[in-house]
């Protein structure tokens, strides 16, 4: 067997400041028969034959779930002195695919963790637990759970794991606990916890931050008129890194903030920044092709060569009937109406979905429609802060929180439900109204919607899990900006 090396090391799990050498072994995934021959016979000596927890053998379905992780500690001899799995929980629904029972929903647990009886005070234990933690944020979970003897409940304390109930396994007294990757929190502080601080000069002047009632909402009714405007400016790093994307972006995200209002589009106004002649021609090319396909013309505009990289597009659209974000109320449900056909874009990826470049035109202005067809109590388009951070600022908006049935979230085949619900999804729509509404009618093809939540009382966004235990995604508000 060869020596695992630093740079053969996929995760160490090993405390900042340490490293292998000092402490003489690697955490890696196990790649070899011999590995999980190795971790199997840790596991039996210590489950079956020391401790008395299983009888005859303590392998199980878990073991011949071909998405089941192994990792392994090993030291620089190449000898396996400890072990953890990882796997999607078992037991909840059916999957279809071959020798899979349960379908991947961001739930997943972590068992069968082991270390060699004479290495027992080499930290090895807890370096497994930081290794599985590390990967199941790699894989997008977002309910990690183990359930561990009673002695080992205050190492799993230490390393930021709650307590939340207890059990007997194997006449053994267990404890469960739980890590939170606080992965959805996360994507909202960055993206949107910084708005209410930094708008607040705009409020105070009369009017500022928009018409009462639509505070925060993704465009905005221009009073006094039937107009909706909206504007959205592109990162500077994707327009240097991909202009004919950046440009196409552009015309995407600001029709679907006209297209949340439920306004029909008229027309877009562009400010674009270019350091090439070759930069500007790509950028105007994926407007153009964007503006085309949704048959919203470019108006005009302002034009800058030899210039730092920017792009910001504003649209203008009509509606006598604004549709708010704040105009649900507690109780209501939530539907996600989503396309899921496509994939990640190229260079990403886990970020953004990209299946509206694939799109015939009549798709684009079916979906762009449905906002304003459907006329629910509250809608909002799904933007960077993904289907979660979204659902939380529609909350926000009403004055409620809100809760997500994971389960019934439409995602993709193959995408993991981390970075579904916090990546831009291409074409995703919030709305919120009356239990028992009807869903829309004739989405194209791949275009699903499905009710998948509701408004609460508890400010916040919490996901529901089919065992029927919440737990919390976003504690607050998203933004701060509060009540529209």
């Amino acid at each position: 067997m060869r020596p695992p090396t630093a740079e053969m090391s996929i995760l160490s799990g090993l405390p900042r400041g340490l490293d292998a050498t000092r402490v003489g072994f690697l955490i890696t995934p196990a790649t070899t028969p011999a590995h999980h021959d190795a971790y199997r016979k840790l596991r039996r000596e210590a489950f079956v034959d020391e401790q008395k927890v299983f009888s005859g053998s303590d392998i199980d379905d878990i073991d011949d779930d071909p998405r089941t992780l192994v990792l392994v500690a090993v030291t620089a001899e190449g000898t396996v002195v400890g072990g953890v799995r990882l796997a999607p929980q078992h037991g909840w629904g059916i999957d279809h695919r071959p020798g899979i029972d349960t379908a991947d929903i961001g739930w997943w647990t972590g068992s069968r963790l082991v270390v060699d009886r004479s290495r027992h005070d080499a930290g090895i234990g807890p370096a497994l637990v930081r290794a599985a933690c590390a990967h199941a944020s790699e894989r997008g979970v977002l309910r990690f759970e183990a359930t561990v003897q009673r002695p080992h409940r205050r190492m799993f304390a230490h390393l930021g794991w709650q307590d939340v109930g207890v059990c007997e396994i194997g006449g053994r007294p267990h404890v469960r606990m739980r890590w939170d990757p606080r992965r959805i929190e996360r994507v909202a502080e960055r993206t949107k916890s910084f708005l209410a601080e930094a708008l607040a000069p705009f409020r105070q002047q009369p009017g500022g931050l928009g018409p009462a009632g639509f505070t925060g909402d993704d465009g905005v009714p221009v009073p006094g008129s039937d107009i909706v405007a909206a504007c959205d400016a592109i990162l500077p790093s994707m327009v240097d890194r991909d202009p004919e994307w950046a440009g196409w972006c552009s015309v995407l995200v600001n029709l679907n903030d006209l297209a949340a209002m439920g306004a029909t589009p008229t027309g877009l106004l562009d400010a674009v920044g270019a350091t090439t002649r070759s930069q500007l021609t790509r950028i105007v090319r994926g407007m153009a092709g964007a503006a085309s396909a949704w048959g919203v013309p470019v108006l005009g505009g302002h034009t800058q060569l030899g210039v730092p990289a920017s792009l910001s597009v504003t649209a203008l659209g009509t509606t006598r009937r604004p549709v708010p974000a704040g105009g649900a109320d507690v109780g209501d449900h939530l539907r996600v109406t989503v396309d899921v056909s496509g994939g990640w874009r190229p260079g990403y990826h886990g970020g953004q979905w990209d299946s509206t470049s694939t799109r015939t035109p009549h798709d684009l202005r079916a979906m762009n429609a449905m906002v304003r067809e459907l006329d629910p109590r509250a809608a909002k388009d799904v933007s960077m802060a993904g289907i979660a951070g979204t659902t939380g600022m529609l909350a926000e908006a009403c004055g409620t929180g809100a809760e997500i049935d994971v389960a019934a979230v439409p995602r993709p085949g193959g995408v993991d439900m981390g970075s579904w619900l916090t990546c831009f999804p291409g074409f995703a729509m919030l709305t919120a109204d009356r239990p028992g509404t009807a869903a829309p009618a004739g989405l194209p093809r791949d275009v699903v919607s499905a009710v998948c939540g509701r408004l609460t009382a508890t400010p916040g966004v919490r996901l529901r899990w089919p065992d029927g235990v919440t737990t919390t995604a976003v504690n607050s508000g998203v933004t701060g900006l509060g009540r529209a």
